[in-house]
């Protein structure tokens, strides 16, 4: 799902109710990482940067899969992701009262898609996770936990790459079924795939021809995503 701005603003008049706490690759000198004291959080720094690796292998063996399904070489999209331009965002949800997620008046995450090429999702069994059905618009559909499974979300840069081929996921996290009162708390972790900032994509190929038009100019990948946020904030 592609958004211009006032798609994006309508779908998040709601404000978001959860609070995160970010990293990314330990070598990124421009947003690097910051991390709480070991005294405060003994194993907390080693351990997610072994997560964060441990997901990078993930990522390249779906990259592989998606490669070798659309017809492409099992590498191509391997060498627009060498750099771990990638985020892990951990996401608590407070508990909250699920009338106030019922009515509208608060979002655990409003409905929306992720900028990236993909994302993986952990998620605990508290559930609230929905996806907008494929057949009916404005219709979404429980996207439950299952044991020892990871959610593969489809992202909108891939989308733009697939000449929409590939179509990113809408999704939204409220309240789980048969909730009354407060709702229990929740806990996530995504990891958000994106290409090489200095890389620039084109149609893939295949994905367009006489019949079916190129409907998105190249761009480099900072510079798209760097546009998704200044559309978002």
């Amino acid at each position: 799902m592609v958004f211009d701005k006032e798609s994006i603003d309508e779908l998040r008049k709601c404000p978001d109710f959860k609070e995160s706490f970010e990293l990314g690759r330990e070598d990124d000198e421009r947003t690097p990482n910051i991390w709480f004291p070991e005294e405060v959080l003994p194993g907390f720094r080693k351990f997610f940067t072994e997560f964060f690796e441990a997901c990078y292998g993930i990522e390249l063996n779906l990259l592989r899969a998606i490669a070798l399904g659309m017809g492409l070489p099992e590498g191509f999209f391997r060498e627009y992701h060498t750099k771990k331009d990638n985020q892990v965002r951990l996401l608590h949800y407070p508990p909250i009262e699920a009338e106030l997620l019922r009515g509208g008046k608060m979002e655990r995450i409003a409905a929306h898609s992720d900028f990236g090429t993909m994302t993986l999702l952990f998620q605990d069994e508290v559930g609230g996770l929905e996806v907008e059905d494929i057949h009916e618009q404005g219709k979404f559909n429980p996207a439950p936990f299952i044991p020892g499974t990871i959610v593969v979300n489809i992202g909108d840069f891939l989308q733009r790459w697939s000449n929409d081929t590939l179509k990113s996921t809408l999704h939204r996290v409220r309240a789980p079924p048969l909730v009354e009162g407060m709702t229990r708390a929740r806990y996530s972790i995504p990891y958000f795939v994106t290409a090489d900032r200095d890389k620039t994509i084109d149609c893939l190929p295949g994905c367009c021809s006489e019949e079916k038009p190129n409907k998105y100019e190249p761009i480099n990948a900072r510079e798209y995503i760097e546009m998704r946020l200044n559309a978002t904030y």
